[in-house]
């Protein structure tokens, strides 16, 4: 079941005056949604990202969208179809953001666009953060779907799609718990996932804004491949896909547990 904070509230008398007080107490063990809070993270172009607390893991509420190592060192920015494919054989970590744009706006709502090639570095989350493994993955997808989270409050399957994402942006589907299907039932869980689309690993084209967000693992899938977790506008779940890894894809940071 979903565990809401508990408010409480008391009245004191103060020279004739009331002064209200209210305070707000949770379960830090087991908080859904627990968003912001004054709590930030920094990468290390100085941009500012909202956390959230989901059981007991702390995620960026939002996609990653530094230019730079977390050692000062700039990130490869390809914005040519033929050299972001050309990534597969050089194994070159390379970034964009969605047709190039340049509008901040854009950029700071979805983020950057990324390989694995970056990924694997290691270098690319502030001190005490990183990219989540395919297990941490796993982990929130099983805590929301035990805590009562999917669609139709069932337990015991992958339907958390619509928990995960935000309610603005999204095709509208008429497929019942999709995630277009009514966007006013979105983000319980304060994950806030919006559309931003990726970019594709044979030609280097971008495609799905507004329907489709894609994240890397960290998990090292072979050669050419690994696997990522995506959310659609037409799907109630959480889908665990394997693809090259000069794809173009999002990143969400995860904080250490220790």
């Amino acid at each position: 079941m979903f565990i809401k904070p508990i408010a409480y509230a008391s009245v004191i008398v103060i020279f004739g005056s009331i002064l209200l007080l209210i305070g707000i107490s949770c379960n830090s063990d087991s908080v859904v949604g627990n968003r912001g809070n004054g709590n930030m993270v920094t990468d290390v172009d100085g941009n500012l990202y909202q956390t959230v607390k989901i059981g007991n893991q702390v995620w960026t509420a939002e996609n990653l969208r530094t230019t730079k190592y977390n050692d000062g060192t700039p990130i490869t920015n390809l914005t040519t179809n033929t050299a972001w494919d050309s990534c597969i054989y050089t194994k070159t970590g390379a970034y964009c953001y969605y047709n190039n744009t340049s509008n901040p706006d854009s950029i700071k709502k979805f983020g950057a666009l990324y390989n694995w090639f970056v990924v694997s570095t290691e270098k690319l989350a502030p001190a005490g953060w990183h990219v989540p493994s395919d297990e941490e993955w796993d982990t929130l997808l099983n805590y929301l779907i035990e805590n009562g989270h999917n669609w139709d409050s069932s337990t015991n399957e992958n339907k958390i799609a619509k928990s995960m994402a935000s309610k603005v942006d999204w095709e509208s589907s008429d497929i019942d718990g999709a995630v277009g299907n009514d966007l006013t039932k979105n983000d319980l869980s304060g994950f806030s996932a919006l559309p931003g689309g990726a970019r594709d690993h044979d030609y280097g084209g971008f495609h799905g804004l507004d329907s489709i967000n894609c994240w890397w693992s960290s998990m090292n899938g072979g050669a050419t491949g690994t696997w990522y977790r995506r959310l659609s506008f037409e799907y109630e779940d959480l889908l665990r896909l394997f693809a090259g890894k000069n794809r173009g894809f999002s990143v969400r940071l995860i904080r250490n547990s220790n």
